[in-house]
């Protein structure tokens, strides 16, 4: 089963080109080049700790701003995560972890629930790391949270800086997606819901 949880989504807007590939059973390898250098790092971030192989290639309207090309980044990546689970047979649905970065302190708990919500707790001080708009990350986890259906919580239990706030939600958010991606050698091939569809 584990063998072909790869997905492949190519978006493609007036504003925008994303194309996206996911393997939820990588190494960790990471390919991305999205127009905006603090995202690519956020984004190898995502693999390194998930232990994600993500290929990430992105073209968009920079010269308006880095909104569109953020948003959509997540809106493919959340599609392609999506794609990869499938009928989530296996996987043991929640996930959660407590990331220190210096004084940054961030919890991230989610669940692949089928119910997009987000919760967000970041109070970030800047209003940009280099020249990303800390704006961003918000718009990012909203666009993955909708199109990949799942439940996300981030709390912000201790911090001052900005990226250290927004690189450990990062690290974060990838540990917590790789447990909750993982196979539940228990389950077999059952799906993890007591209503027995996600």
């Amino acid at each position: 089963m584990t063998n072909h949880r790869i997905a492949t989504v190519h978006r493609t807007t007036g504003e925008t080109d994303v194309h996206v590939t996911i393997n939820l059973d990588g190494t960790g390898i990471c390919k991305a080049s999205t127009g905006i250098p603090f995202l690519d790092h956020m984004l190898h971030q995502i693999s390194s700790h998930g232990l994600f192989d993500l290929d990430i290639q992105a073209k968009g309207d920079w010269e308006i701003d880095d909104h569109h090309t953020n948003e959509d980044v997540g809106i493919t990546l959340g599609q392609a995560l999506y794609q990869a689970l499938g009928n989530k047979k296996g996987i043991v649905r929640f996930g959660n972890f407590l990331a220190p970065l210096d004084e940054a302190l961030i919890q991230v708990a989610l669940d692949f629930s089928g119910r997009p919500h987000l919760s967000y707790g970041l109070q970030l001080p800047t209003q940009r790391v280099g020249t990303y708009d800390t704006q961003l990350v918000r718009e990012f986890f909203v666009a993955v949270v909708n199109h990949s259906q799942m439940t996300l919580h981030i709390r912000q239990l201790d911090g001052i800086n900005s990226h250290h706030l927004i690189e450990a939600t990062f690290k974060a958010f990838a540990r917590a997606m790789r447990m909750a991606v993982a196979i539940d050698p228990r389950r077999e091939e059952t799906i993890p819901s007591s209503k027995g569809v996600l």
